[in-house]
């Protein structure tokens, strides 16, 4: 991402998903109103932002099966790993979701893993519609 781009989000931790997941968007739901301290944005993998996020890192295009958190000009984070940082930057009693760090990633993987085969049979796949407040916080291009 060009450096301006990851500049104006130097603060905020991108969270990329599936944009065609019920499941997926329940949780994205779920972090915005967690998400006390404005702390995160969204994009859709399959977003023009989501394309060029994942081809700039040679990361796969076409399934979309892998949460991604982002923080611009420091890291990013997959599957488990990215889950656990969002409970922790959501704090609080989520915070306490940072004891699954003692697992091994290839064990919260194969976990996440499962889910994810699963999540379209957990969630209905359901229009989400974001206030315009909430709005503010997706990056569509």
């Amino acid at each position: 991402m060009t450096n301006e781009i990851s500049a104006s989000f130097k603060d905020k931790n991108i969270v990329f998903y599936d944009g065609e997941c019920g499941f997926c968007n329940h949780w994205v739901q779920w972090i915005l109103e967690k998400d006390k301290n404005d702390k995160f944005l969204f994009s859709s993998l399959q977003s023009k932002f989501g394309q060029r996020f994942l081809n700039e890192r040679n990361l796969p295009n076409e399934v979309f099966d892998t949460l991604y958190l982002w923080k611009p000009d420091s890291f990013y984070l997959t599957k488990y790993q990215a889950i656990l940082e969002i409970a922790s930057e959501i704090g609080g009693i989520y915070s306490l979701a940072s004891i699954g760090k003692i697992l091994p990633d290839a064990i919260g993987n194969q976990f996440y893993n499962l889910v994810s085969r699963n999540r379209k049979k957990l969630a209905a796949n359901q229009c989400f519609l974001p206030s315009a407040e909430q709005r503010k916080k997706f990056i569509e291009s």
